[in-house]
């Protein structure tokens, strides 16, 4: 998939060619080139970045300064390239357009789970992406220190409160839920998304899901219906979460916390690739 991101990438920037850098940098041109930082966070697409590079063109050589998931600072270089001018400048602007967006993402999952750090809850992202490049999005996740959710509506079976209304209500969702795995030998988890009391009462009564998430529950609330959850439940709370509360949400012993945040509201990190001159 990240390889069809990165050819669909070109496809759409370079198009019939670079004419700034045909017409104006001769075919025989060697330069050099690095990443320089103009901001603070946590790095990431380092590793993207070099087979973006070796995609476009294999001759380029990269040498690497800094790795994916470490902090940096302003003025910090992360890697230098060097090899054919035109390579270089064709590749520059995705380089930068994927590792701005893909350090945003790492350098707000850092601060978060920096944030909740010793509960033993497990930051999660959610299906809240850009569409097209899901995957370095969730890659960045990891690289910040979180953990990817069902990376699509094909790897686990989540019900919401939509499909609980449209199922005509929760036992029916759950059971045809359950029916659906057995007729289609499918391996994956059932998780189900619960509003109030009232709903998990009903979640309980049938059991047979892998996840309960506790959408909108106050910490409070979390921490009182925690204990008629059974063990072999995992529990995820979501839903009106932020930086400044989820320390809370964290304290209350579910075994996850899911943010849209992490990759919907992420501000890009300054980079940017700069010529070296000897």
């Amino acid at each position: 998939m990240i390889d069809e991101i990165i050819k669909f990438a070109f496809r759409e920037d370079l198009g019939s060619g670079d004419h700034t850098s045909l017409s104006c940098v001769p075919e025989d041109a060697i330069g050099r080139a690095k990443l320089l930082v103009k901001d603070e966070g946590v790095i990431a697409g380092i590793e993207l970045a070099e087979r973006i590079f070796h995609y476009y063109d294999p001759t380029l050589k990269i040498t690497h300064f800094i790795k994916d998931g470490e902090k940096v600072k302003h003025g910090d270089i992360a890697f230098e390239i060097e090899g054919k001018s035109r390579s270089i400048l064709a590749t520059e602007r995705l380089v930068l357009n994927f590792m701005q967006r893909m350090s945003a993402i790492a350098t707000q999952t850092r601060t978060i789970v920096e944030s909740i750090e010793g509960t033993g809850v497990k930051l999660l992202d959610t299906r809240k992406t850009t569409p097209g490049i899901r995957a370095l999005e969730k890659w960045a996740v990891k690289i910040g220190g979180g953990y990817n959710h069902r990376f699509g509506l094909y790897d686990m079976i989540m019900i919401k409160d939509n499909h609980i209304d449209y199922a005509g209500g929760i036992e029916k969702s759950i059971t045809n839920a359950n029916q659906y795995i057995k007729d289609n030998n499918l391996n994956i988890k059932i998780e189900i998304e619960v509003r109030d009391e009232k709903e998990l009462a009903e979640v309980l009564a049938v059991k047979n899901v892998d996840r309960i998430m506790l959408d909108n529950f106050s910490p409070e609330l979390i921490k009182s219906v925690l204990p008629r959850i059974p063990k072999t439940i995992e529990t995820e709370a979501s839903g009106g979460i932020t930086k400044e509360n989820i320390r809370g949400y964290a304290e209350t012993g579910v075994d996850y916390i899911s943010s849209g945040a992490l990759t919907h509201s992420a501000k890009s990190m300054d980079l940017s690739l700069k010529a070296i001159y000897s």
